[in-house]
């Protein structure tokens, strides 16, 4: 029985935490827009494929170059070997 004494006072921190978390969330407005994110799976931001640089038809040897360049910078950031 007297485990009653130290379990009701560590229900009430829980309690007092969540509601603390609770209001938290209300006043950072978590709870403003509940439909963009239920309809968000629907719409591709990105339509390019992962890893595929978007080129136009007609480019020129100096863009292209440069385009390389940074795809070669990309790879040694990621560990990848020149």
């Amino acid at each position: 029985m007297e485990i009653i004494y130290v379990l009701i006072p560590i229900a009430m921190i829980f309690v007092a935490i969540a509601v603390m978390v609770f209001f938290w969330a209300v006043k950072s407005e978590q709870f403003d827009d509940l439909d963009r994110q239920s309809v968000s799976i629907l719409f591709d931001e990105n339509t390019d494929k992962p890893g595929h640089l978007a080129t136009p038809a007609i480019q020129s040897t100096a863009e292209h170059d440069d385009i390389a360049a940074q795809q070669a910078i990309k790879n040694q950031q990621k560990g990848m070997p020149l």
